[in-house]
């Protein structure tokens, strides 16, 4: 897996401010236990390098990478410290271009159509995008995206635990930045455990996993027809029928023939099925391929090979 594909799947990249390298790994171990295997360790420190490389070195678990890469000279001293991507808040051409010759990852800070060509020109795909609330937040970038088909931003600054799934359900959002995962002041204190619960519950507000619907399957056409007559002499629920199926209202799903699922199938929403699928995938369960949907390139829809409680269950995008 490419260092970009771990930030999608992440979805939050932690923007770490460490003051004391002895508390470097003890703050990964935290992340990693709540969830998120990446860290973005900036230099707004002292202790930058020498926490990088005490990452890098113990920390197998975790991708590390610099951030608030200023100038060429600390894109050198991360890189040899470990660091396998650069983050910088604007763009330095002398960082990018290094990278590049290096092959290492780097999403340089841009938030003009200008930055965003200049990165475009040197076959960046993704980069960094601050301070979004300061240049316009999700309606900047949407139409930033307009114009630039296919890259990708990370948005940070004003990103949160209430705002950061309106985030990640945009298209054109690859992961966001963040310090609210990992305040410095929790870290100073060695309250790793209160990093440990941010990091989980900022994954959770990540992936948002909600029931979208229940599906029921019917022998044919005319038995979910009469199925959803009933929910609807019952419960007033209209039926709106479609292809394949007839919902009565938009939580039950009456499948014209049998589908997948012993009893039916389960239909679970979520911000990003990419990430959803990433997930269940890193915990034992399998997609079944042959039933993803895509739109614009972007998978909206996918049944797992697994059954619960006989359902079968399918990623949902919000």
């Amino acid at each position: 897996m490419t260092v970009m594909e771990r930030f999608a799947n992440a979805g939050v990249v932690p923007v770490v401010v460490l003051e004391d390298a002895k508390d470097a790994v003890p703050t990964a171990n935290a992340m990693v236990a709540g969830g998120i295997d990446v860290m973005e360790i900036t230099f707004r420190t002292a202790a930058a390098a020498d926490s990088i490389k005490a990452v890098a070195e113990n920390c197998p678990d975790m991708l590390v990478g610099a951030g608030t890469v200023l100038n060429l000279e600390q894109c050198k001293t991360a890189i040899e410290m470990g660091a396998k991507f650069i983050v910088s808040p604007g763009f330095n051409e002398k960082v990018v271009d290094y990278c590049i010759e290096h092959d290492v990852p780097v999403a340089p800070g841009c938030v003009t159509p200008t930055e965003i060509t200049a990165a475009l020109e040197k076959g960046l795909k993704v980069i960094k995008f601050f301070p979004a609330n300061v240049y316009g937040g999700l309606n900047a970038l949407k139409n930033l995206s307009a114009p630039f088909v296919g890259v990708k931003f990370m948005p940070t600054g004003g990103v949160n635990a209430q705002n950061v799934g309106e985030f990640i359900r945009a298209p054109f959002i690859h992961a966001v930045g963040g310090s609210w995962v990992c305040p410095k002041d929790q870290i100073a204190a060695g309250n790793f455990e209160k990093i440990t619960q941010l990091c989980a519950e900022a994954r959770q507000a990540v992936l948002g996993f909600e029931i979208a619907h229940v599906g029921i399957n019917s022998a044919d056409e005319s038995v979910a027809a009469e199925v959803a007559e009933q929910f609807e002499n019952a419960f007033g629920f209209a039926a709106k029928a479609g292809n394949s199926s007839i919902f009565s209202s938009s939580e039950i799903e009456v499948m014209k023939q049998p589908y997948l699922g012993k009893q039916g199938h389960l239909a679970i929403r979520t911000n990003s099925v990419e990430i959803a699928a990433a997930e269940l995938v890193k915990k034992g369960y399998t997609l079944n391929m042959e039933t993803a949907k895509y739109k614009n390139g972007r998978m909206t829809v996918v049944y797992l090979e697994q059954e619960i409680g006989g359902f079968a269950i399918h990623l949902l995008q919000k």
